[in-house]
Protein backbone atom coordinates (compact mmCIF):
# COMPACT_ATOMS: atom_id res chain seq x y z
CA UNK A 1 0.00 0.00 0.00
CA UNK A 2 1.16 3.39 -0.96
CA UNK A 3 1.70 5.95 1.82
CA UNK A 4 -0.83 8.29 1.94
CA UNK A 5 1.38 11.38 2.26
CA UNK A 6 -1.69 13.86 1.30
CA UNK A 7 -3.80 12.87 4.69
CA UNK A 8 -0.31 13.54 6.81
CA UNK A 9 -0.27 17.08 5.08
CA UNK A 10 -3.36 17.93 6.44
CA UNK A 11 -3.39 16.16 9.94
CA UNK A 12 0.29 18.36 10.23
CA UNK A 13 -1.65 21.71 8.71
CA UNK A 14 -4.78 21.62 10.65
CA UNK A 15 -1.85 20.44 13.82
CA UNK A 16 -0.46 24.13 13.54
CA UNK A 17 -3.84 25.69 12.66
CA UNK A 18 -2.95 27.04 8.96
CA UNK A 19 -5.87 27.16 6.43
CA UNK A 20 -5.70 25.08 3.49
CA UNK A 21 -5.78 28.00 1.74
CA UNK A 22 -3.06 29.90 3.64
CA UNK A 23 -0.93 26.96 2.89
CA UNK A 24 -1.67 26.87 -0.93
CA UNK A 25 -0.53 30.49 -0.71
CA UNK A 26 2.61 29.76 0.27
CA UNK A 27 3.17 26.71 -1.96
CA UNK A 28 2.10 28.63 -4.99
CA UNK A 29 -0.18 26.76 -6.06
CA UNK A 30 -4.06 26.63 -5.72
CA UNK A 31 -6.55 25.81 -3.34
CA UNK A 32 -8.14 23.29 -5.20
CA UNK A 33 -5.48 21.08 -6.32
CA UNK A 34 -3.78 20.84 -2.28
CA UNK A 35 -7.20 19.73 -1.98
CA UNK A 36 -6.74 17.15 -4.62
CA UNK A 37 -3.23 16.42 -2.93
CA UNK A 38 -4.81 16.32 0.61
CA UNK A 39 -6.94 13.26 -0.38
CA UNK A 40 -4.70 11.48 -1.95
CA UNK A 41 -6.10 12.15 -5.31
CA UNK A 42 -2.74 13.58 -6.93
CA UNK A 43 1.08 12.71 -6.31
CA UNK A 44 3.19 15.16 -4.66
CA UNK A 45 6.48 15.54 -6.64
CA UNK A 46 10.00 15.47 -4.27
CA UNK A 47 10.09 19.81 -4.91
CA UNK A 48 6.79 20.05 -3.80
CA UNK A 49 7.38 17.92 -0.48
CA UNK A 50 10.08 19.68 -0.48
CA UNK A 51 8.39 23.52 -0.05
CA UNK A 52 6.08 21.72 2.25
CA UNK A 53 8.83 20.99 5.00
CA UNK A 54 10.38 24.58 4.56
CA UNK A 55 6.69 25.42 5.85
CA UNK A 56 5.76 22.71 8.34
CA UNK A 57 8.23 20.73 10.62
CA UNK A 58 7.45 18.02 8.25
CA UNK A 59 9.95 14.66 9.39
CA UNK A 60 10.53 12.90 5.79
CA UNK A 61 11.76 10.11 7.24
CA UNK A 62 7.81 9.62 8.71
CA UNK A 63 6.36 9.32 5.12
CA UNK A 64 7.60 6.02 4.25
CA UNK A 65 5.89 3.47 3.80
CA UNK A 66 8.36 1.51 6.09
CA UNK A 67 6.78 4.08 8.70
CA UNK A 68 3.40 3.75 7.87
CA UNK A 69 3.99 -0.51 8.24
CA UNK A 70 5.36 -0.19 11.22
CA UNK A 71 2.67 1.80 12.67
CA UNK A 72 0.07 -0.62 10.91
CA UNK A 73 1.55 -3.76 12.81
CA UNK A 74 1.96 -1.88 16.13
CA UNK A 75 -1.90 -0.54 16.04
CA UNK A 76 -3.12 -4.55 14.94
CA UNK A 77 -0.72 -5.52 17.82
CA UNK A 78 -2.85 -3.15 20.21
CA UNK A 79 -6.19 -4.69 18.80
CA UNK A 80 -5.14 -8.11 19.24
CA UNK A 81 -5.36 -7.15 22.90
CA UNK A 82 -8.70 -9.21 24.27
CA UNK A 83 -9.93 -6.32 25.70
CA UNK A 84 -10.85 -5.80 21.95
CA UNK A 85 -12.37 -9.17 21.84
CA UNK A 86 -16.42 -8.10 21.05
CA UNK A 87 -15.44 -5.55 18.81
CA UNK A 88 -14.47 -6.60 15.20
CA UNK A 89 -12.12 -3.95 14.43
CA UNK A 90 -10.97 -4.80 10.26
CA UNK A 91 -7.01 -4.68 9.23
CA UNK A 92 -7.95 -2.51 6.51
CA UNK A 93 -10.01 -0.01 9.26
CA UNK A 94 -6.40 -0.05 11.26
CA UNK A 95 -4.34 0.31 7.98
CA UNK A 96 -6.30 3.85 7.23
CA UNK A 97 -5.94 5.18 10.39
CA UNK A 98 -2.42 4.98 9.81
CA UNK A 99 -1.78 6.13 6.63
CA UNK A 100 -4.70 8.80 6.89
CA UNK A 101 -4.27 10.29 10.56
CA UNK A 102 -0.82 9.58 11.85
CA UNK A 103 -1.12 11.40 14.34
CA UNK A 104 -4.53 9.67 15.73
CA UNK A 105 -2.47 6.13 15.52
CA UNK A 106 0.83 7.49 17.90
CA UNK A 107 -2.08 8.51 19.96
CA UNK A 108 -3.98 5.12 20.36
CA UNK A 109 -0.56 3.44 20.83
CA UNK A 110 0.81 6.06 23.25
CA UNK A 111 -3.26 5.51 25.21
CA UNK A 112 -2.10 2.57 24.86
CA UNK A 113 0.91 2.15 26.43
CA UNK A 114 -0.56 4.01 29.55
CA UNK A 115 -3.05 1.52 29.89
CA UNK A 116 -1.12 -0.96 30.07
CA UNK A 117 1.42 0.67 32.39
CA UNK A 118 -1.38 1.25 34.78
CA UNK A 119 -2.55 -2.30 34.62
CA UNK A 120 0.78 -3.70 35.25
CA UNK A 121 1.62 -0.92 38.25
CA UNK A 122 -1.97 -2.14 39.77
CA UNK A 123 -0.83 -5.92 39.86
CA UNK A 124 2.49 -5.37 40.95
CA UNK A 125 0.85 -2.99 43.93
CA UNK A 126 -1.53 -6.06 44.48
CA UNK A 127 1.13 -8.43 44.78
CA UNK A 128 3.41 -6.43 47.15
CA UNK A 129 0.45 -5.69 49.34
CA UNK A 130 -0.51 -9.26 49.56
CA UNK A 131 3.30 -10.68 50.20
CA UNK A 132 4.09 -7.58 52.42
CA UNK A 133 7.42 -7.33 50.33
CA UNK A 134 7.98 -4.05 51.20
CA UNK A 135 7.41 -0.74 49.61
CA UNK A 136 6.33 -0.06 46.25
CA UNK A 137 8.63 1.46 43.75
CA UNK A 138 7.03 3.80 41.32
CA UNK A 139 9.97 3.26 38.83
CA UNK A 140 8.98 -0.23 38.52
CA UNK A 141 5.53 0.78 36.51
CA UNK A 142 7.02 1.88 33.47
CA UNK A 143 8.84 1.05 30.19
CA UNK A 144 8.27 3.95 28.21
CA UNK A 145 11.78 5.27 28.23
CA UNK A 146 13.52 2.48 26.42
CA UNK A 147 10.09 2.24 24.32
CA UNK A 148 10.68 5.76 23.09
CA UNK A 149 14.30 5.56 22.81
CA UNK A 150 13.75 2.16 20.18
CA UNK A 151 11.20 4.32 18.38
CA UNK A 152 13.68 7.29 18.02
CA UNK A 153 16.23 4.84 16.49
CA UNK A 154 13.79 3.29 14.06
CA UNK A 155 12.77 6.51 13.34
CA UNK A 156 16.20 7.32 11.81
CA UNK A 157 16.78 3.90 10.45
CA UNK A 158 19.46 3.91 13.23
CA UNK A 159 22.02 5.59 11.52
CA UNK A 160 23.58 9.32 12.62
CA UNK A 161 25.49 10.30 10.35
CA UNK A 162 27.13 13.45 12.83
CA UNK A 163 28.28 10.93 14.95
CA UNK A 164 29.30 8.97 12.39
CA UNK A 165 31.64 12.22 11.17
CA UNK A 166 32.39 12.91 15.03
CA UNK A 167 33.68 9.17 15.43
CA UNK A 168 36.21 9.82 11.97
CA UNK A 169 37.39 13.39 13.49
CA UNK A 170 37.81 11.63 17.11
CA UNK A 171 40.02 8.97 15.57
CA UNK A 172 41.91 11.54 13.37
CA UNK A 173 42.96 14.11 15.79
CA UNK A 174 43.65 11.02 18.65
CA UNK A 175 45.95 8.97 15.68
CA UNK A 176 43.87 5.90 17.16
CA UNK A 177 45.46 2.61 16.02
CA UNK A 178 43.71 -0.54 16.22
CA UNK A 179 46.36 -2.26 18.04
CA UNK A 180 46.72 0.31 20.56
CA UNK A 181 43.61 1.56 20.86
CA UNK A 182 43.23 1.67 24.59
CA UNK A 183 46.51 3.67 24.83
CA UNK A 184 46.01 6.14 22.32
CA UNK A 185 41.98 6.79 23.62
CA UNK A 186 43.59 7.45 27.57
CA UNK A 187 46.31 9.33 26.12
CA UNK A 188 43.42 11.37 24.02
CA UNK A 189 41.32 12.10 27.02
CA UNK A 190 44.53 12.97 29.45
CA UNK A 191 45.56 15.27 26.81
CA UNK A 192 42.99 16.48 25.46
CA UNK A 193 40.21 16.64 28.01
CA UNK A 194 42.13 16.26 31.16
CA UNK A 195 40.23 12.85 32.13
CA UNK A 196 42.71 10.58 34.17
CA UNK A 197 41.75 6.82 33.44
CA UNK A 198 42.19 4.31 35.88
CA UNK A 199 41.34 0.61 36.25
CA UNK A 200 39.97 -0.41 39.41
CA UNK A 201 39.84 -3.77 41.42
CA UNK A 202 36.48 -5.08 41.68
CA UNK A 203 35.60 -4.42 45.30
CA UNK A 204 36.55 -0.90 45.16
CA UNK A 205 34.07 -0.57 42.01
CA UNK A 206 31.01 -1.67 44.02
CA UNK A 207 29.11 -3.46 41.38
CA UNK A 208 30.22 -0.54 38.91
CA UNK A 209 32.23 -1.31 35.64
CA UNK A 210 32.73 2.30 34.59
CA UNK A 211 32.87 5.59 37.09
CA UNK A 212 33.08 9.36 36.71
CA UNK A 213 34.37 11.96 38.53
CA UNK A 214 33.62 14.84 37.70
CA UNK A 215 35.18 16.97 39.65
CA UNK A 216 38.96 14.94 39.90
CA UNK A 217 38.33 14.28 36.67
CA UNK A 218 38.72 10.71 37.12
CA UNK A 219 37.21 8.05 34.92
CA UNK A 220 37.60 4.22 37.14
CA UNK A 221 37.55 1.58 34.85
CA UNK A 222 36.79 -2.09 36.67
CA UNK A 223 39.00 -4.96 36.19
CA UNK A 224 36.05 -7.37 35.47
CA UNK A 225 36.18 -5.49 31.47
CA UNK A 226 37.82 -7.64 28.85
CA UNK A 227 39.93 -5.41 26.39
CA UNK A 228 37.43 -4.88 23.99
CA UNK A 229 34.92 -3.22 26.47
CA UNK A 230 37.49 -1.45 28.21
CA UNK A 231 38.15 0.07 24.71
CA UNK A 232 34.19 0.51 24.34
CA UNK A 233 33.73 2.60 27.55
CA UNK A 234 36.61 4.95 26.97
CA UNK A 235 35.00 5.48 23.36
CA UNK A 236 31.66 6.12 24.90
CA UNK A 237 32.98 8.40 27.57
CA UNK A 238 35.00 10.62 24.80
CA UNK A 239 31.41 10.61 22.81
CA UNK A 240 29.74 12.53 25.97
CA UNK A 241 32.84 14.89 26.49
CA UNK A 242 32.78 15.73 22.71
CA UNK A 243 29.37 14.87 21.08
CA UNK A 244 27.33 16.87 24.04
CA UNK A 245 25.88 19.02 21.00
CA UNK A 246 24.64 16.58 19.15
CA UNK A 247 23.53 14.20 21.56
CA UNK A 248 21.59 16.79 23.03
CA UNK A 249 19.92 17.99 19.77
CA UNK A 250 18.99 14.60 18.34
CA UNK A 251 17.41 13.89 22.51
CA UNK A 252 15.45 16.69 22.20
CA UNK A 253 12.81 15.32 19.90
CA UNK A 254 9.14 14.96 20.53
CA UNK A 255 8.96 11.21 20.58
CA UNK A 256 11.24 11.52 24.06
CA UNK A 257 8.36 12.56 26.31
CA UNK A 258 10.42 12.39 29.66
CA UNK A 259 14.07 13.31 31.27
CA UNK A 260 14.38 9.75 31.58
CA UNK A 261 13.75 8.98 28.01
CA UNK A 262 16.45 11.68 27.28
CA UNK A 263 18.95 10.52 29.46
CA UNK A 264 18.57 6.87 27.88
CA UNK A 265 18.57 8.09 23.99
CA UNK A 266 22.12 10.27 25.20
CA UNK A 267 23.72 6.82 26.82
CA UNK A 268 22.31 4.72 23.41
CA UNK A 269 23.60 7.59 21.25
CA UNK A 270 27.13 8.18 22.93
CA UNK A 271 26.94 3.72 22.48
CA UNK A 272 26.77 4.14 18.96
CA UNK A 273 29.37 6.82 18.23
CA UNK A 274 31.47 4.39 20.67
CA UNK A 275 30.60 1.72 17.89
CA UNK A 276 31.82 4.23 15.15
CA UNK A 277 35.16 4.61 17.12
CA UNK A 278 35.86 1.20 17.56
CA UNK A 279 34.52 -0.04 14.03
CA UNK A 280 34.97 2.87 11.41
CA UNK A 281 32.40 2.87 9.00
CA UNK A 282 34.30 2.29 5.58
CA UNK A 283 37.05 -0.27 6.98
CA UNK A 284 34.22 -2.16 9.02
CA UNK A 285 31.87 -2.16 5.81
CA UNK A 286 34.68 -3.85 4.00
CA UNK A 287 35.74 -6.07 6.01
CA UNK A 288 31.96 -7.03 6.65
CA UNK A 289 31.75 -7.84 2.76
CA UNK A 290 34.80 -9.49 2.50
CA UNK A 291 34.39 -11.86 5.45
CA UNK A 292 30.52 -11.91 4.04
CA UNK A 293 29.50 -10.54 7.29
CA UNK A 294 30.58 -13.36 9.69
CA UNK A 295 30.08 -11.81 12.88
CA UNK A 296 32.52 -13.87 15.15
CA UNK A 297 35.56 -12.84 12.91
CA UNK A 298 34.77 -9.26 12.76
CA UNK A 299 34.39 -8.94 16.46
CA UNK A 300 38.30 -10.78 16.80
CA UNK A 301 39.52 -8.14 14.24
CA UNK A 302 38.15 -5.44 15.36
CA UNK A 303 38.24 -6.11 19.28
CA UNK A 304 34.02 -5.81 19.84
CA UNK A 305 31.94 -8.65 21.50
CA UNK A 306 28.92 -10.54 19.23
CA UNK A 307 26.64 -8.40 20.54
CA UNK A 308 28.29 -5.04 19.96
CA UNK A 309 29.33 -6.37 15.74
CA UNK A 310 25.85 -7.27 15.72
CA UNK A 311 24.70 -3.71 16.62
CA UNK A 312 27.33 -1.91 14.31
CA UNK A 313 25.81 -4.06 11.61
CA UNK A 314 22.92 -2.57 11.64
CA UNK A 315 24.04 0.99 11.57
CA UNK A 316 25.91 0.91 7.96
CA UNK A 317 22.90 3.06 6.33
CA UNK A 318 25.23 5.83 4.76
CA UNK A 319 23.59 6.27 1.09
CA UNK A 320 26.00 5.06 -1.74
CA UNK A 321 27.69 2.68 0.85
CA UNK A 322 25.35 0.59 2.56
CA UNK A 323 25.46 -3.18 4.11
CA UNK A 324 22.77 -5.55 4.17
CA UNK A 325 19.43 -4.29 5.78
CA UNK A 326 19.24 -5.88 8.81
CA UNK A 327 16.89 -6.44 11.87
CA UNK A 328 17.88 -7.12 15.66
CA UNK A 329 16.78 -8.48 18.58
CA UNK A 330 17.41 -9.17 21.99
CA UNK A 331 15.79 -11.58 24.66
CA UNK A 332 16.52 -12.87 27.63
CA UNK A 333 15.35 -16.54 28.87
CA UNK A 334 12.11 -15.47 29.89
CA UNK A 335 11.32 -14.21 26.69
CA UNK A 336 11.27 -9.90 27.47
CA UNK A 337 12.54 -8.31 24.28
CA UNK A 338 15.14 -5.60 24.90
CA UNK A 339 16.47 -4.29 22.19
CA UNK A 340 14.76 -4.23 18.59
CA UNK A 341 15.39 -2.79 15.88
CA UNK A 342 14.35 -3.66 11.75
CA UNK A 343 15.65 -2.57 8.52
CA UNK A 344 14.19 -5.74 7.00
CA UNK A 345 10.46 -5.29 7.00
CA UNK A 346 10.65 -7.72 10.33
CA UNK A 347 7.73 -7.26 12.34
CA UNK A 348 8.62 -7.83 16.48
CA UNK A 349 5.63 -7.57 19.05
CA UNK A 350 6.21 -4.81 21.32
CA UNK A 351 3.13 -4.80 23.68
CA UNK A 352 2.48 -8.90 23.42
CA UNK A 353 5.01 -12.25 23.38
CA UNK A 354 7.13 -13.06 20.71
CA UNK A 355 6.97 -16.12 18.56
CA UNK A 356 8.49 -19.08 20.16
CA UNK A 357 8.96 -20.52 16.69
CA UNK A 358 11.74 -18.10 16.17
CA UNK A 359 14.80 -19.13 16.40
CA UNK A 360 16.35 -16.40 18.59
CA UNK A 361 14.58 -18.69 21.40
CA UNK A 362 15.98 -22.20 20.35
CA UNK A 363 19.71 -20.54 20.62
CA UNK A 364 19.29 -21.00 24.61
CA UNK A 365 18.84 -24.66 24.08
CA UNK A 366 22.70 -24.34 22.24
CA UNK A 367 24.68 -21.40 23.99
CA UNK A 368 27.33 -20.35 22.56
CA UNK A 369 26.64 -22.08 18.99
CA UNK A 370 25.55 -20.23 15.66
CA UNK A 371 21.67 -21.12 14.52
CA UNK A 372 20.22 -20.36 11.35
CA UNK A 373 16.62 -20.36 10.57
CA UNK A 374 14.81 -19.87 7.09
CA UNK A 375 11.45 -17.86 9.00
CA UNK A 376 8.26 -16.67 6.92
CA UNK A 377 5.89 -14.59 8.13
CA UNK A 378 1.59 -14.97 8.02
CA UNK A 379 1.82 -11.99 4.61
CA UNK A 380 4.53 -14.45 3.00
CA UNK A 381 7.88 -12.55 3.38
CA UNK A 382 10.73 -14.91 4.10
CA UNK A 383 13.69 -13.77 6.46
CA UNK A 384 16.75 -15.21 7.03
CA UNK A 385 17.78 -15.40 10.76
CA UNK A 386 21.14 -16.11 12.75
CA UNK A 387 21.36 -16.23 16.14
CA UNK A 388 23.43 -17.21 19.25
CA UNK A 389 23.13 -16.39 23.06
CA UNK A 390 25.60 -13.73 24.79
CA UNK A 391 26.83 -13.43 27.95
CA UNK A 392 27.41 -10.22 30.00
CA UNK A 393 30.50 -9.92 31.57
CA UNK A 394 30.38 -10.40 35.86
CA UNK A 395 32.95 -10.36 38.51
CA UNK A 396 33.93 -13.65 40.57
CA UNK A 397 32.48 -16.50 41.37
CA UNK A 398 29.57 -14.98 43.16
CA UNK A 399 28.67 -12.97 40.55
CA UNK A 400 25.50 -13.42 38.40
CA UNK A 401 25.92 -14.68 35.14
CA UNK A 402 23.35 -13.05 32.79
CA UNK A 403 22.72 -14.38 29.37
CA UNK A 404 20.97 -13.30 26.27
CA UNK A 405 20.32 -14.43 23.17
CA UNK A 406 20.57 -11.70 19.85
CA UNK A 407 19.48 -12.37 16.39
CA UNK A 408 20.46 -10.83 12.79
CA UNK A 409 18.52 -10.97 10.18
CA UNK A 410 17.60 -10.32 6.99
CA UNK A 411 15.39 -10.50 3.90
CA UNK A 412 16.03 -13.55 1.92
CA UNK A 413 17.29 -11.67 -1.49
CA UNK A 414 20.48 -11.02 0.65
CA UNK A 415 21.34 -14.07 2.74
CA UNK A 416 23.93 -15.24 -0.50
CA UNK A 417 26.00 -12.53 0.90
CA UNK A 418 26.43 -14.23 4.32
CA UNK A 419 28.58 -17.09 5.15
CA UNK A 420 26.32 -18.69 7.68
CA UNK A 421 24.11 -19.66 4.06
CA UNK A 422 26.72 -21.63 3.01
CA UNK A 423 25.18 -25.01 2.09
CA UNK A 424 21.76 -23.93 2.98
CA UNK A 425 18.82 -25.03 0.39
CA UNK A 426 17.50 -21.37 0.09
CA UNK A 427 14.97 -22.78 -2.09
CA UNK A 428 13.54 -25.22 -0.23
CA UNK A 429 10.29 -24.79 0.67
CA UNK A 430 10.97 -27.66 3.47
CA UNK A 431 13.74 -25.94 5.13
CA UNK A 432 10.86 -22.55 6.06
CA UNK A 433 9.76 -22.00 9.56
CA UNK A 434 6.28 -20.68 9.64
CA UNK A 435 6.66 -17.42 12.17
CA UNK A 436 4.83 -14.60 13.23
CA UNK A 437 4.56 -11.43 15.42
CA UNK A 438 2.33 -12.74 17.89
CA UNK A 439 -0.37 -15.47 18.51
CA UNK A 440 -3.02 -12.71 18.17
CA UNK A 441 -1.83 -11.49 15.08
CA UNK A 442 -1.18 -14.59 13.11
CA UNK A 443 -3.79 -16.71 11.26
CA UNK A 444 -1.73 -20.43 11.12
CA UNK A 445 -4.35 -22.06 13.35
CA UNK A 446 -1.97 -25.64 12.78
CA UNK A 447 0.49 -24.10 15.08
CA UNK A 448 1.30 -26.24 17.83
CA UNK A 449 2.91 -23.91 20.01
CA UNK A 450 -0.22 -20.95 19.82
CA UNK A 451 -0.71 -19.77 23.04
CA UNK A 452 -3.83 -17.29 22.32
CA UNK A 453 -6.53 -17.67 19.52
CA UNK A 454 -5.97 -15.63 16.45
CA UNK A 455 -7.90 -12.47 16.63
CA UNK A 456 -10.32 -12.88 13.18
CA UNK A 457 -11.17 -16.46 14.45
CA UNK A 458 -13.24 -16.31 17.86
CA UNK A 459 -12.05 -19.22 20.27
CA UNK A 460 -14.38 -22.78 19.67
CA UNK A 461 -14.50 -25.22 22.19
CA UNK A 462 -15.70 -28.52 21.56
CA UNK A 463 -14.85 -31.04 24.46
CA UNK A 464 -15.33 -34.06 22.43
CA UNK A 465 -11.86 -33.14 20.18
CA UNK A 466 -8.01 -32.35 20.52
CA UNK A 467 -5.84 -31.02 17.94
CA UNK A 468 -2.67 -29.89 18.17
CA UNK A 469 -3.39 -27.00 19.98
CA UNK A 470 -5.86 -26.23 22.15
CA UNK A 471 -6.88 -23.38 19.81
CA UNK A 472 -6.64 -25.38 16.76
CA UNK A 473 -9.84 -26.36 14.97
CA UNK A 474 -10.60 -29.89 14.47
CA UNK A 475 -12.48 -30.87 11.23
CA UNK A 476 -15.94 -32.83 12.81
Amino acid sequence: MESAIGSKIRSLRRRHRMSQADLARRLEISSSYLNLIEHNRRTVSADLLLRVSSILPIDLKSLSPSEDGRVTAELLEVFGDPLFENHDVLASEVRDIAAATPGAAQAILRLYGAYRAARDSAQNLAAKLLTDHGQFDDAQRFAFPSEEVSDLLQRHFNYFPELEHGAEALSREARLQSDSLFADLATYLRRAKGVEVRIEKAGAMRSALRRYDPEKRVLRLSEVLRRGSRNLQLAFHAGLLTQDEVLTRIADDPLLTTPESKALCRVALANYFAGAVLMPYQSFLKAAQDERYDIELLGHRFRASYEQTCHRLTTLRRPGAEGIPFDMIRIDIAGNISKRFSASGQRFARFSGACPRWTVFEAFLTPGMIRTQLSQMPDGKVFFEVARTVRKQSGGFRAPRTQYAVALGCDLAYAREMVYADGLDLASRDAIVPVGPTCRLCDRLDCEQRALPPLLHPLQVNEQLRGVSFYAPVKT
